[in-house]
């Protein structure tokens, strides 16, 4: 549908942290291929292995992108698995993007587009929370890329941004194409960071994610997660409509056509929305830019329920996992979160085996 109305210039297609969802990743990507979208595979280049070699999994999945005509990959370093909160690079594989971007060129040359992640507030690794009265100390570029969750406020200090852009310049000099931003809502922030690539060399396009808002709890929860700057007046704005959903999709029309705008006034040649597979913001924003016409009286969201997460990207239904209580294949993921699992590892009397009911991150896919 969005292909027919917007024939955008390309669609990603994320890749779970781990490879947890490498095969539908790679099936998604390849029909959006065949029904010609340009794809842009995300791939993570860590804790993934094949026959416990971890290079080898990497390795495969470029193949088999290429051999389905892809030529667009995100080059990520990748989240740790879901129940797992720290980030440990597989003995013998890669430890960061800059890896995986390396690893394309000598193996594959310049068959594929290569595209890596950049962070106008610094990656939320380098993102430092402040003690009490350590806010008035900060540099006024650090008090530009300020943010505040729940009392707490949290920068990247500006050695450790320093750090961030250079490792940024070793990535586009090993061989990036293109620049794609994590969402913010500040634009004065992208604008700052695109001069700082600028002055670091960092030559390529910067592409800005830009995170649509759809709904106030989306909001605040992407926004925390990623430690992403909110100017007061949005906060104020976005909290004065939280029980009111619809204002709060129109409200996202308005205020993301602006951002596109001053971004387009800036100099910016490609807009790249996070759209979560919802369409009427997205078509609204792009009515109000002029890019379409009339296209938010066609978009249809009645699907949206079924674009959403249930339980655990880690697996799906029919997958193979492990947990405390053994191995045992996912029969269902409820509404809840909560995983349906018939246990392999036991067996009852007359061959019947066990049925465990385990809650989101209590268990892990198996390769």
């Amino acid at each position: 549908r969005m292909k027919t109305n917007l024939n955008p210039l390309f669609t990603d297609i994320t890749w779970g942290a781990g490879g947890s969802t490498a095969d539908l990743s790679m099936e998604l990507a390849t029909n959006m291929h065949k029904h010609g979208h340009v794809a842009n595979l995300h791939l993570t280049c860590t804790n993934m292995t094949k026959n416990g070699d971890p290079v080898a999994a990497v390795r495969d999945a470029l193949q088999t992108a290429h051999d389905a005509g892809i030529r667009n990959i995100v080059a990520l370093r990748g989240d740790p698995p879901a129940g797992e909160e720290e980030w440990t690079a597989a003995e013998g594989g890669f430890t960061c993007a800059l890896d995986l971007v390396k690893f394309i060129r000598s193996e594959f040359g310049t068959d594929f587009g290569v595209a890596v992640a950049g962070y106008p507030e610094g990656h939320p690794n380098a993102i430092t929370e402040l003690k009490e009265g350590e806010e008035a100390t900060l540099s006024e570029s650090e008090k530009k890329r300020c943010s505040t969750f729940d009392g707490k406020s949290y920068v990247c200090k500006d050695e450790d941004y320093k750090k961030e852009m250079a490792y940024l310049k070793e990535k586009v000099d090993a061989g990036s194409d293109i620049i794609i931003t994590q969402m913010f809502f500040d634009v004065e922030v992208f604008k700052t960071f695109v001069n700082e690539c600028r002055a670091y060399g960092i030559n390529v396009p910067v592409i800005p994610g830009l995170m649509c808002i759809n709904a106030y709890g989306g909001f605040k929860k992407m926004s925390k997660l990623c430690k992403t700057r909110v100017p007061k007046d949005l906060e104020e704005k976005m909290d004065s409509m939280k029980d009111d959903a619809p204002a709060v999709k129109e409200f996202g029309v308005k205020y993301g056509a602006e951002v596109c705008q001053e971004l387009l006034d800036f100099g910016v040649d490609v807009l790249h929305f996070y759209t979560l597979n919802l369409e009427k913001v997205v078509y609204g924003i792009t009515d109000a830019l002029g890019v379409t016409t009339g296209l938010i009286e066609k978009s249809n969201e009645k699907d949206a329920k079924s674009m959403e997460a249930v339980g655990s990207a880690w697996a799906r239904v029919g997958d193979k996992v492990k947990s405390i209580y053994g191995e045992g294949v996912v029969k269902e993921i409820r509404k809840n979160a909560e995983a349906v699992i018939e246990m392999q590892s036991w067996e009852l009397a007359g061959g019947q085996r066990p049925t465990a009911y385990l809650a989101k991150g209590s268990y892990e896919k198996v390769f």
